[in-house]
């Protein structure tokens, strides 16, 4: 194998087109794509050009578009995507990748799914239901204000449970992990899906606690840590 050009089809300068703001502080970056192959679930390194710092961001668009998009917040401790953020259409980005297994194979396309992520770790779950048509999934989506619900419209309103623990409205008041919890305590956590989390860690050890407590096999159980 030719080592020094697996490297260049892999890191690759890209031109940004658009900056679609969700709330002050998230966003949506959109650039290029220039052909690259990527599965559903798969995250990029995205940096500014000409800086060494970089960020692993999941794929936010659909395998079916001519663009990639990834989804954004920025932090106040975030050197990352606050340069990002200021980034004009015409202006590079420095991408790396695809990475990652937090992938759907066809045999799980088939079982009933669960997606539970907070914040932007919604993002995967976007690229699984705009890549895949009549996938069987709800989506539970712990977020702290309603604003957060980003593009919530790209989803079957059916499948989506948002918990929101800040403010009122939302489907439950409250934490995800205290909407499992309930489910939990009702023994309302169908044994037969698999469960796929996405979010900060604390989260996400959090649920796969309640998951196993409930009796759901481990190897029904996948995540993507954000820090």
């Amino acid at each position: 194998m030719n080592t020094s050009a697996t490297i260049q089809r892999k890191l690759q300068y890209r031109k940004v087109l658009t900056t679609r703001r969700l709330t002050p502080s998230t966003y949506v970056l959109r650039f290029e794509r220039e052909g690259l192959e990527f599965s559903p679930g798969q995250y990029l390194s995205v940096g500014p050009k000409g800086d060494i710092n970089m960020r692993e961001y999941s794929i936010y668009s659909p395998t079916t578009a001519d663009y990639l998009e990834i989804l954004i917040k920025e932090v106040d401790s975030g050197y990352v995507s606050k340069k990002l953020k200021v980034l004009s259409p015409g202006d590079e980005v420095y991408v790396e990748g695809p990475f990652g297994f937090f992938t759907l194979n066809q045999e799980q396309r088939q079982t009933p799914l669960f997606f539970i992520g907070t914040g932007t770790g919604i993002s995967p779950f976007h690229c699984f239901s705009g890549s895949y048509s009549n996938l069987p999934y709800t989506l539970i989506h712990g977020i702290r204000t309603k604003d957060e619900g980003y593009e919530y419209q790209d989803y079957d309103p059916t499948k989506v449970i948002s918990c929101v623990s800040q403010e009122e409205g939302g489907d439950f008041s409250g934490r995800v992990t205290g909407y499992l919890r309930t489910l939990l305590a009702e023994g309302k956590i169908p044994p037969n899906g698999n469960y796929y989390l996405c979010g900060n860690c604390d989260m996400i050890y959090e649920v796969y606690d309640i998951l196993t407590t409930a009796e759901i096999p481990a190897k029904q159980i996948f995540a993507e840590v954000y820090f």
